[in-house]
């Protein structure tokens, strides 16, 4: 575990009212440290004005208590402004300041993929998803990102399971908890090859809000979101726009015209919010992730790395320069979309430095 003073004060921070990583980001601004802004008597005032009943010390003991909690369950916390904070998430702008974990978890896996889909599944839609992840073990590098909820979440948990794909699920509640409780057993399994993450202290109250609010770390973990069954309206179509909103890709599954399963899927593809996937192949097309068989004799350590013609582009409008990604697209001229997608794999080749407040900078030293 991290120094439990530091992450004493990491969590007290993150339990402050009106708490934000933008906010967060203009305090660290002006103080040199965590526990200096901490010094600071006026601290509450001056991020979220007088609030009746709270001090600094309310949420010092609170802190206190939730290290207590995550040394006796073995529970991680990944706090923003560190470098185990996961990089896709810590794209978006609405990403929590500090997630906590549990389980054998790689937050920045090679392919996250996010699997939802709605609560009253149909055995059209678990065949998908068996069919899918029993796919992704036979290629490779997947980790699959999911609510835990039941129907499409769960089941896609269990094919992970069942075909050793890691597996992470994001709950709506702290990790003392687990809603619904008929999943305790699947959650305790996932462990093992993944584990839990979720946003929220033990004992905090099990809100229907805080699974709509959870969604965006679903969406925000992953390079891609699949869609595979859903109603006109419901909790997977808010994950889809939260990953359109991130500029990440999403699929839906198609189904019948008149399937009130396949509504949101087909209303997605038609709306070209959505790209319409059959199997995994589909997917790899679309996210140029298909594997190349290369000969044995021939694979060798890169001595230095090569970039394409787009990757190049960054390097020219970034050198010397410290920029937001809208002013990389400007002067790029390239597609936000692409930009971030070519940013994220230039970050995990560690040739671009992703800093506080989506700012990018070129690492020279990699060169």
């Amino acid at each position: 575990m991290k120094d439990t003073e530091t992450l004493r004060y990491q969590i007290a921070f993150s339990l402050m009212p009106g708490m934000k990583c933008s906010v967060a980001t203009e305090l660290f601004a002006r103080y040199n440290s965590i526990d200096s802004i901490f010094r600071d008597p006026d601290i509450l005032k001056k991020i979220a004005g007088k609030r009746e009943g709270l001090s600094v010390k309310d949420v010092l003991k609170r802190a206190d208590k939730e290290i207590e909690f995550m040394k006796v369950n073995k529970v991680r916390a990944y706090y923003y402004f560190n470098d185990d904070y996961p990089v896709r998430l810590k794209q978006c702008e609405d990403a929590p300041l500090i997630l906590y974990g549990k389980g054998n978890l790689h937050l920045d896996g090679e392919r996250m993929v996010a699997v939802v889909g709605m609560r009253k599944s149909t055995e059209y839609g678990r065949r998908f998803c068996d069919c899918l992840i029993s796919d992704m073990a036979d290629s490779g590098g997947y980790t699959v990102v999911s609510g835990l909820a039941y129907g499409i979440d769960v089941v896609s948990h269990t094919a992970c399971l069942k075909y050793h794909v890691p597996t992470i699920g994001v709950l709506g509640h702290g990790l003392d908890n687990m809603y619904p409780s008929i999943h305790r057993s699947v959650a305790e399994r996932m462990q093992k090859n993944g584990g839990l993450v979720c946003d929220y202290t033990s004992d905090s109250n099990i809100e229907r809000r805080n699974f709509v609010a959870r969604n965006r770390i679903i969406a925000g973990l992953s390079d891609a979101t699949v869609v595979v069954q859903s109603a006109k309206k419901g909790g997977s179509l808010i994950t889809a726009g939260l990953a359109n909103s991130y500029n990440r890709d999403v699929f839906a599954v198609p189904g019948r015209f008149n399937d009130s399963c396949s509504e949101g899927c087909n209303l997605l593809i038609r709306d070209n919010k959505a790209a319409l996937i059959e199997d995994l192949k589909d997917l790899e097309r679309f996210m140029s992730w298909e594997r190349k068989d290369v000969p044995k004799d021939a694979i060798q350590k890169d001595l230095f790395i090569t970039f394409t013609p787009e990757e190049e582009k960054l390097h020219q409008v970034l050198f010397n320069k410290n920029l937001y990604i809208d002013q990389i697209c400007v002067l790029t001229g390239l597609p936000v979309n692409l930009v971030s997608a070519l940013l994220l794999d230039l970050e995990f080749k560690g040739v671009v430095i992703s800093l506080p407040g989506k700012v990018y900078q070129w690492n020279e030293l990699r060169q």
